[in-house]
């Protein structure tokens, strides 16, 4: 009997968590019963009930397995590592909110048997609107012109992964994980299926406006070289434009020496222009020497402070 291994990551999610639970066990007991399955929920040191009502569920359910981070590790590394825990023949991430419907994961498990190592799930519509939704386009929009590795549209992470792709992400060093661009970077057969997504049935999100920028900024940085290459070519366009503003500026005061003042606004705002430029050339080779740092330390994804209905 194929095992699945459907990983769920929680922060605060004591509203939802219950209903998550009994959704997939619904959908895998009518839809899949032919299946051997666990399901692993890693919390991020919530602040909530959250804990104490997954230690209720795994009581009474002995395919729930439960991590408990000792602190918050961030959106990107909890569910990475819980994923990497799996010992399923398929890994399949469900959000805590619902947001990714469980209702399809019979159609993504169909797709695998047809022999697709990959099955992703693509949003055809959200219930995003205004400048969230205007700023999450363009920014992917940014991230297929810049990079070099495929971008897939409307992709959060749902989807199923085979154990040879699992295995393929345990062989990585990645200590802060983008795992939209690992999915397509990795490669293996891949399938597609649309869904809609649904509205938060529970709580608000946990993902604060920083948490989005950070998370952008480390898809960019991590997938794409021309920031560096946008500042070199900055730099040799301000560097020539200076010398021929200086040039013209050195001229016109020879042939009308007495009619341009010296003065002191074009010094500064000379100045001013080029220290802004330094100081955007020097944020972003920041951001690419945080990320060797970050690899180069090997700190582990998360620290594990308990473990529940783990053998």
């Amino acid at each position: 009997m194929r095992r699945l291994s459907i990983v769920t990551p929680c922060f605060n999610e004591e509203g939802g968590i219950a209903a998550c639970h009994a959704a997939v066990r619904e959908v895998m007991a009518r839809e899949l019963p032919g299946y051997d399955y666990e399901h692993i929920f890693i919390d991020n040191a919530s602040t909530d009930r959250t804990v104490a009502l997954l230690r209720e569920i795994a009581a009474s359910d002995p395919r729930v397995k439960v991590i408990v981070n000792a602190r918050n590790f961030g959106p990107a590394r909890s569910p990475y590592h819980a994923m990497l825990q799996a010992s399923g023949d398929a890994v399949i991430p469900v959000l805590a909110d619902l947001q990714t419907p469980p209702e399809i994961i019979p159609e993504m498990v169909a797709a695998w048997e047809r022999g697709s190592k990959v099955v992703v799930a693509v949003r055809r519509g959200t219930a995003e609107a205004g400048f969230t939704k205007w700023a999450r386009d363009r920014f992917y929009r940014l991230m297929r012109a810049l990079s070099k590795i495929e971008q897939i549209p409307n992709f959060i992470g749902y989807g199923l992964y085979d154990r040879v792709f699992m295995e393929a992400l345990r062989g990585l060093n990645e200590p802060d994980p983008y795992f939209r661009g690992l999915v397509a970077e990795i490669g293996f057969e891949r399938a597609t299926i649309e869904y809609d997504q649904p509205p938060r049935r529970h709580g608000r999100s946990s993902y604060r406006f920083f948490d989005y920028v950070d998370y952008a900024f480390l898809g960019l940085f991590s997938y794409s070289r021309a920031p560096l290459r946008l500042m070199t070519l900055a730099g040799i366009c301000v560097a020539s434009l200076s010398f021929l503003i200086g040039l013209v500026y050195l001229i016109a005061k020879l042939l009308f020496w007495y009619s341009i003042p010296a003065g002191t606004a074009p010094i500064l705002i000379a100045v001013f222009f080029l220290g802004a430029v330094q100081i955007l050339a020097i944020g972003v080779v920041g951001e690419y020497v945080g990320l060797l740092l970050t690899y180069s330390r090997r700190f582990p994804l998360v620290i594990e402070k308990e473990r529940i209905n783990y053998d």
